[in-house]
């Protein structure tokens, strides 16, 4: 079970790694050719996400605190 839940812990965590490569990449590929990234608006998904936490009020801020622990290496 232990070598289960490391294979799973180090796929995800491979997978976040890259995801947080890729998002970078497109933002600026969004903002240079105006284009949409996989058929994605990523400016726009930026903005609802970012939209939806200032208007979560308290609730808004706990939940981004805890998204943003996820994110930070120790």
């Amino acid at each position: 079970m232990e070598k289960v839940t490391s294979y799973l812990t180090g796929f995800f965590g491979g997978l976040m790694a890259v995801m947080t490569a890729i998002l970078p990449v497109t933002i600026l590929w969004y903002v240079l050719t105006g284009g949409d990234v996989w058929g994605m608006d990523v400016i726009t998904n930026l903005t609802g996400l970012v939209d939806m936490f200032g208007n979560g009020g308290f609730t808004g801020l706990i939940v981004l605190v805890i998204l943003m622990g996820f994110f930070v290496k120790k």
